[in-house]
């Protein structure tokens, strides 16, 4: 047994990391690699070029709507923070069973069929939706508004309403591993609730809100469904350039390098998430 102690180890470490790799790895390398041929009458021509960088730097549309699109997802994942962080902190005041079986109702959500709750959103945002209806009955408008469908508005509002569970899962899951002894001793020395939280419960919750912040980000940059559905005309993001680049135009050279762009910012995010979060866990 002890000579195939290694070997053993070996094959099950090789199996673990082909599957990551041949899923993940393998088609980001063929990604870049065809975002280096370009499309001549349809047809792909396997020439090296840096044109398609060279198009998505230079040209007036593309590098403006990923600049917009990358602001758009970072304000969806401030308003996933500040509407997800009370009701993790919620969950975690809960005791016994009930804050799992809440945590669970809040999680129900993503049971349901993504394009289903896209246009439960917008029978409540459109024109003649639940929300202009309300606002018309309390004399708020004279007439419905087209503010919150088929613009940058409703992507806006629908993505947060769709990745607030990604936001709250992980900062209910930061909170609940505050040791409790760190509070009952801040309570003990005689500090207010407010100052209790602003001093342990919010500093040590950081690596759960960079967490869900990054989450929130990519899950929000890579979506063109969501866009698609509620933006309209007005609401162009780099989702729907991709889509048009792979579904539509067929220019999947030029295609694979805005998703690599895509990637680089992702990467950076998830970096960046996780440096930070880990951070300021160290530094309390």
């Amino acid at each position: 047994m002890s000579g195939r102690g290694p070997f053993y180890t070996v094959v099950v470490t090789l199996l673990a990391f082909a599957m990551p790799v041949f899923f993940i790895l393998v088609p980001l390398t063929i990604f870049l690699g065809y975002s280096f041929f370009s499309v001549d009458h349809g047809e792909i021509n396997y020439t090296l070029t840096i044109a398609n960088y060279v198009r998505f730097f230079t040209d007036p549309v593309f590098l403006p709507v990923f600049w917009n699109t990358c602001v758009l997802c970072l304000s969806v994942a401030v308003l996933c923070i500040a509407l997800g962080y009370p009701a993790a902190y919620f969950l975690t005041m809960l005791r016994g069973r009930w804050r799992y079986v809440m945590l669970m109702l809040l999680m129900v959500p993503l049971l349901m069929s993504y394009v289903i709750k896209i246009y439960a959103i917008r029978s409540i945002l459109g024109q003649n939706g639940v929300l202009n209806t309300m606002l018309v009955g309390l004399g708020i408008l004279d007439r419905p508004s087209t503010l919150f469908v088929f613009n940058m508005n409703a992507i806006l509002l629908s993505l947060t309403l769709l990745l607030i569970p990604f936001a709250i899962l992980p900062i209910f899951l930061t909170l609940e591993r505050i040791p409790q002894v760190l509070l009952r001793a801040s309570d003990d020395l005689g500090a207010s609730g407010l100052q209790t939280f602003l001093r342990i419960t919010l500093p040590l919750s950081v690596p759960g809100i960079a967490s869900a912040a990054s989450f929130v980000f990519v899950l929000a940059i890579g979506d063109f469904l969501t866009p698609q559905m509620v933006g309209g005309v007005n609401g162009f993001t780099f989702g729907r350039v991709l889509y048009s680049q792979f579904g539509t135009a067929f220019n999947w050279p030029f295609g694979a390098a805005l998703s690599v762009a895509l990637a680089v910012v992702v990467i950076a995010v998830i970096l960046f998430g996780e440096h930070f979060g880990r951070q300021k866990g160290l530094a309390r």
